[in-house]
């Protein structure tokens, strides 16, 4: 009897297995869906306003459009990562801009969170936290951080999705034109659709004063869809990715030496009056040593 007990716990850690490998198989395949060339639709608009002001005015509504490619830049067991280039301009000669990137990681226990006015707080989770989850990491265009969470990627009904609430800061659609508010929680959900796939987004604008209640003053709905073409569309920024890639791998190699320090990280604004950015899309960062340089005058120690 206690032999039979035992082939029935082995065959259920078995099967248990199984179903755990198969499940991140589905995930992995979940994210890669979610490369390649889209016509991709940006749309942004203010829901509800809880402003005190009386004086308040909402955002305008925002709705703009081009093609994005999504070029898989790491596909490994536990990691997946993808460099959105937008495409934007005549056909003919299109101009290339580096966007976000999205850095996917299996069960990972090491996550910064936006706390307002460039100050990320990191944190520490537990094995038991993140079993079977996935973080997903968004960079800005200059792969400095942006925002970041863990949670289970979904497969029922014929749906794939991922939905989780993270902190971050302010778009640039807004940062621009606003400064009343200096803290985005957004509310994400990526899913897979026949057509490619969709980033739907439940976000609050809050403003954040240490030892103060967050004061929510305003909702805000994006839905940006992504609809799959041929990649033939996008070979313009395609080829950009492999002429520029190498710069790139060096910035993120500085990054990832940075975030692996596992603290607080809080950076500077501008530098010699820009941006991060702006000094990254010029000229003269080309070497890690001039890069490494750049990027440790942003981080405040």
């Amino acid at each position: 009897m206690k032999r039979i007990l035992f082939n029935l716990l082995i065959i259920s850690i078995g099967l248990q297995t199984t179903a755990q490998t198969n499940k991140k198989e589905l995930d992995k395949e979940a994210i890669k869906k979610m490369c390649g060339c889209f016509e991709v639709t940006f749309n942004f608009a203010e829901t509800f306003n809880y402003s005190n002001d009386s004086l308040y005015k909402p955002s305008k509504n925002k709705v703009s459009k081009g093609l994005e490619w999504a070029q898989l830049v790491i596909d490994k067991e536990n990691q997946i990562e993808i460099q959105h280039l937008l495409q934007v301009g005549s056909p003919e000669q299109p101009m290339i801009v580096k966007h976000w990137r999205q850095n996917w990681l299996y069960e990972n226990t090491n996550l910064y969170s936006y706390n307002a006015d460039n100050v990320w707080t990191y944190e520490s989770k537990s094995a038991d936290e993140v079993a079977g989850q996935w973080t997903q990491k968004v960079y800005q265009v200059d792969d400095s951080p942006r925002y970041e969470g863990s949670a289970t990627w979904v497969h029922v009904d014929g749906k794939s999705y991922w939905e989780n609430t993270a902190n971050a800061p302010l778009p640039r659609r807004e940062y621009t034109t606003r400064s009343d508010y200096n803290l985005t929680v957004r509310g994400n959900r990526q899913e897979i659709t026949p057509y490619g796939w969709v980033h739907d987004q439940d976000n609050s604008k809050v403003v954040r004063t240490a030892n103060q209640e967050d004061q929510v003053i305003a909702k805000e709905k994006g839905y940006n869809t992504y609809k799959r073409v041929d990649d033939s569309k996008c070979a313009a920024a395609a080829q950009w990715w492999v002429d520029n890639q190498e710069k790139w791998a060096l910035v993120r190699t500085k990054w990832d030496e940075v975030y692996n320090k596992n603290k607080d990280l809080h950076l500077e604004q501008k530098v010699d009056n820009k941006v991060l950015y702006k000094h990254l899309f010029g000229e003269g960062y080309e070497d890690q040593e001039s890069i490494n340089q750049l990027i440790e005058s942003f981080v405040k120690e």
